[in-house]
C-alpha cells in the first residue's frame, strides 16, 4: 500500500514570512482536491498533515481510506523548533498535542502513552530555523522515525536524513510536503504486503516503510511559490500591489537552494565527525 505521509491543505494557516504572514496562506489546496489528486496518483490510503490543524478532516473523515494526521510544530528541549508528523490521531489527540507541543517531555509522554507513530520531518533543513547537536541527540534518542524522502527538500538533505536513520536504526517515511497542487503525491511511503490501514501503520512502526518518489529543487520551489502567489491574488485582490515581487522569486529560491545545501552539508559533517551522546540503539553511535 502507498500513502503520501506529508501533504498540506488550505487549513495549514498563514505563511511565516514577515510581511506576507498577514495576507498569504501556507497552502491554498482544497482538501477534497488533494484527496482526489492522491487517488489519481495511485495512493491506497490518504492522510493530511496540516500545520497544527485537523480542520481538513471535516471534509474527508467519512472516506474509508482516509486517516487523520497532523504536522505539529514542536519546541525541543534546546528551544529550537521541529516539525513532527503524528499519524492516525483522534480529535482528542489533536487537543493534547497542541496543548503540550511547547513542553517536549510532556508531549513525548503523551505520544508514548497513546502509542502514536511519529516522525522528525526535514531534520536536515533550516525550514524551522536553527539546529543544535542536542536536537539530533533528542531525535536519535526519542523518535521512532525520520522523514527521509521529501519532494521539496534537496536530495542531499534527504540523503543525510536516510543515513542518520540508518545510523540509529530508525523507521523511514516519505511524503510530498506539498503546499501547491503540482507537488501533491510526488513522494510517498510504500509498505509492501499491507492490506488495510491497520497493517500499513503496523508496517510503519515495524520499519517496513519504503520512501519513494522525488526530491526537491530550486525550480520546483519556484513553481510552487508562483502557484501560491497566484492563489493569494485570486483570494485577496487587495494584495495586487505585491505582484511585482514575483520577479524576485527566482533569486529567492536560488539563494534558498544554496543556504539549504550548506545547512545540510554542515550538519551532516558535524554529526559524522562526532559521537552523539545517546544510548546505543542498533548502530546508535555515529562513528568518528
Amino acid at each position: 500500500m502507498r500513502c503520501d505521509l506529508h501533504v498540506h491543505t488550505v487549513h495549514s494557516g498563514m505563511c511565516t514570512i514577515p510581511l506576507l504572514r498577514y495576507v498569504c496562506r501556507e497552502s491554498y489546496n482544497p482538501a477534497g482536491a488533494v484527496y482526489e489528486r492522491l487517488k489519481q496518483l495511485g495512493m491506497d490510503l490518504v492522510t493530511i498533515t496540516d500545520h497544527d490543524s485537523i480542520d481538513a478532516a471535516e471534509e474527508l473523515r467519512r472516506r474509508p481510506d482516509f486517516f487523520l494526521s497532523e504536522e505539529v510544530t514542536v519546541t525541543l528541549p534546546s528551544g529550537t523548533e521541529l516539525h513532527v508528523g503524528v499519524y492516525d490521531i483522534t480529535d482528542g489527540d489533536h487537543v493534547e498535542l497542541q496543548r503540550r507541543r511547547n513542553d517536549f517531555e510532556s508531549l513525548l509522554a503523551y505520544l508514548l502513552h497513546r502509542r502514536l507513530f511519529f516522525s522528525a520531518n526535514h531534520s536536515f533543513s533550516s525550514l524551522t530555523g536553527r539546529r543544535t547537536v542536542e536536537d539530533f541527540e533528542c531525535i536519535a534518542r526519542h523518535f521512532p522515525a525520520l522523514e527521509t524522502r521529501n519532494s521539496l527538500m534537496l536530495r542531499a538533505a534527504n540523503r543525510n536524513a536516510a543515513q542518520f536513520a540508518a545510523w540509529f536504526d530508525k523507521a523511514e517515511i516519505g511524503g510530498s510536503d506539498a503546499h501547491a497542487m503540482a507537488s501533491v503525491g510526488r513522494a510517498w511511503t510504500l509498505v509492501r504486503g499491507a492490506r488495510d490501514k491497520r497493517e500499513y501503520l503496523e508496517g510503519l512502526r515495524g520499519g517496513c516503510g519504503r520512501p519513494r518518489g522525488q526530491s526537491g529543487s530550486a525550480w520546483k520551489l519556484t513553481r510552487d511559490l508562483l502557484a501560491i502567489g497566484g492563489n493569494m491574488l485570486r483570494e485577496s485582490p487587495a494584495t495586487l500591489p505585491l505582484a511585482p515581487l514575483v520577479l524576485l522569486l527566482p533569486f529567492v529560491t536560488l539563494t534558498n537552494y544554496f543556504r539549504e545545501a550548506a545547512f545540510a552539508r554542515r550538519w551532516f559533517g558535524r554529526l559524522a565527525s562526532s559521537t552523539l551522546q545517546v544510548p546505543a540503539i542498533g548502530s546508535a553511535e555515529v562513528a568518528a
